[in-house]
């Protein structure tokens, strides 16, 4: 199955409208957001075309795609609006006989690790910095934001399929990729 994955919307109608146009594109399944949907936290500028309202009215329809976890920027009234759950600090999905241990990063990330083992996934967004590493054994990722890109970086999603995860900024270009091993 593939699955697409996004962090970091941050309430931007502008580079949400792109990222879904690349979603069609790609043919996922399903829509991993990994936090951060609406609002653009104290610390961020407001992103381009910062609407939430409308955020909420492009992500709701998607709702059976979508599996979702909570971000540092996201709140219970964000849920009020939303049509799926985003509460959640986590969420295990089972992919290709790997399990992703799937989070938005303030909690858990690369420096504090969650109780996984060899062979598993961690993605999380929050950092807005693509990765794609493995460490002892653990696939360590990131999709970038599609929204507020930091050190350089392009807009960008992530991807799984057939056993790599591929990170593209937002016409469908190749940043990062990586192979998951059996």
């Amino acid at each position: 199955m593939k699955i697409f994955v996004m962090s970091d919307i941050h309430g931007s109608v502008f580079y949400l409208k792109k990222v879904l146009d690349a979603f069609k594109k790609e043919e996922a399944k399903l829509l991993l957001i990994l936090g951060d949907e609406l609002y653009h936290g104290p610390r961020n500028d407001l992103p381009e075309e910062y609407n939430p309202k409308e955020v909420v009215n492009l992500l709701n329809p998607l709702k059976n795609m979508i599996i979702a976890v909570r971000g540092n920027c996201d709140s219970e009234v964000d849920q009020m609006l939303l049509e799926y759950p985003i509460m959640g600090d986590y969420s295990t999905i089972l992919w290709n006989e790997k399990r992703i241990f799937a989070t938005h990063g303030h909690i858990f990330n690369k420096e504090n690790m969650p109780n996984i083992q060899s062979g598993d996934i961690l993605i999380y967004g929050h950092t807005h910095i693509p990765l794609a590493i493995e460490e002892e054994g653990i696939y360590i990722l990131n999709p970038g934001s599609i929204s507020l890109p930091k050190n350089g970086n392009k807009n960008s999603y992530g991807i799984f399929e057939n056993n790599k995860f591929i990170v593209k900024d937002l016409d469908g270009n190749l940043i990062k990729e990586i192979e998951i091993k059996k």
